[in-house]
């Protein structure tokens, strides 16, 4: 496996970066996790938008300018001889010292790593997932904004421990006031009377692409798509429910709280949006080999 590591390419067993990195002693960085199908990568602009919002958000230059960043990205892929998978872009505030200022670190640093992923097993896709609440809360956007994809995930980790030993396959995050906010990795969706809810990102929800996707496919397809402030009240009484992410992708969720959701078997939206979010991605995005 090949790393692209601040300009170069290196070996998996030789890409390391310095104790004294700030992305590793403080969580002080921004990642983007992206997928490429079929020999495309699927909505890279639009991840390389937001991994440079999230960047500036947190104050912190970009090392390269964002076309240089898209060609890593892609010869990342190519060195790795991959035309299905997952790419996980990382930029850090760089080396610095043991002191907290952003300015002990001179320059930032950044890594792509192109490999595959499985996020959850096959069968969950046809049978729909478990969900349990959490009691650790969303971070609030007094604190740090949910739309910043920054590396201290420490908050999300420890809500999928709690999915984890509660024995479910993903977590729901509320925020400060109670609101339904998104699960540890992925946006919550939930189907009422033939249309579509989903958090508003004011709730603590991140703005994902796949969410924006799913939103645009909904809408082509005719559906009413709504993002009212919701409860976990809202989902127990919905017809369906599903996650979608750039890892997970489009997964429904039959049970919440040990509460069936719906017939507690994956709906007819679900599948429908399930089926046309597949087709895009295998029939669009950046062409990785020209």
């Amino acid at each position: 496996m090949k790393i692209y590591l601040d300009g170069n390419f290196c070996d998996k067993e030789t890409a390391k970066i310095s104790v004294f990195d700030h992305g590793l002693l403080y969580g002080d960085g921004v990642f983007e996790g992206i997928r490429f199908y079929n020999g495309r990568v699927f909505k890279l602009d639009e991840h390389l938008r937001r991994l440079q919002n999230s960047a500036k958000a947190i104050a912190l230059d970009l090392p390269m300018p964002l076309n240089e960043i898209r060609e890593a990205t892609l010869e990342t892929i190519r060195q790795n001889k991959l035309s299905d998978g997952y790419v996980r872009l990382v930029v850090t505030r760089g080396c610095g010292d043991l002191g907290l200022s952003p300015l002990l670190c001179p320059r930032p640093s950044i890594f792509i790593i192109a490999s595959t992923i499985t996020l959850y097993p096959p069968e969950k896709y046809e049978n729909g997932l478990e969900v349990v609440t959490c009691s650790t809360r969303r971070i609030s956007h007094g604190a740090i904004s949910p739309m910043v994809k920054s590396l201290n995930y420490l908050n999300n980790v420890l809500a999928k421990l709690e999915a984890i030993r509660a024995g479910a396959g993903e977590g729901l995050l509320l925020n400060e006031q109670g609101y339904v906010a998104e699960c540890t990795g992925d946006n919550i969706f939930y189907v009422h009377d033939n249309q579509i809810f989903t958090p508003p990102t004011s709730s603590g929800a991140l703005a994902g692409i796949t969410r924006a996707t799913v939103i645009q496919l909904a809408q082509e397809a005719g559906y009413t798509v709504n993002e009212p402030l919701t409860t976990r009240y809202d989902l127990y009484t919905a017809d369906e429910c599903f996650l979608t992410g750039t890892a997970a992708e489009v997964i429904p969720v039959v049970r919440l709280d040990g509460r069936p959701i719906g017939t507690g078997s994956p709906g007819p939206i679900t599948r429908d949006l399930m089926h046309r979010f597949h087709h895009l991605t295998m029939s669009s995005g950046t062409p990785i080999y020209l």
